[in-house]
């Protein structure tokens, strides 16, 4: 049996991508930028999130916290998403889930 140490192979893989944004960067290319959307403020929802602005800092992405309000409408959250769809600085975006109750309750 082979056993996999899943945080030394993380690392590894973390390295990697950083060496690649290097070179990005290094060849005057545009640095990855990654979103991410949380709604409310379930706290492992927060910890996830920070989690991942963490990794994007430790491989040379940037990286956006958008944070709505729990309040937040439907309406609202899809001009959100609607807006980073359509900016040119995000390669990638996530919406956090789970979303408030507001959001998710059937119509």
């Amino acid at each position: 049996m082979i056993v996999l140490d899943g945080k030394k192979t993380a690392q590894d893989i973390q390295l990697e991508i950083a060496a690649k944004v290097e070179r990005l960067k290094a060849d005057g290319k545009k640095t990855p930028h990654l979103a991410a959307i949380l709604v409310g403020g379930d706290g492992a929802s927060l910890t996830y999130v920070n989690a991942k602005v963490k990794a994007c800092e430790r491989v040379g992405f940037e990286s956006t916290l958008v944070h709505m309000d729990a309040t937040a409408s439907e309406e609202d959250l899809l001009n959100k998403i609607d807006e980073l769809n359509n900016d040119d600085a995000i390669d990638g975006f996530i919406v956090q889930l789970p979303l408030p109750n507001i959001l998710t309750k059937q119509k």
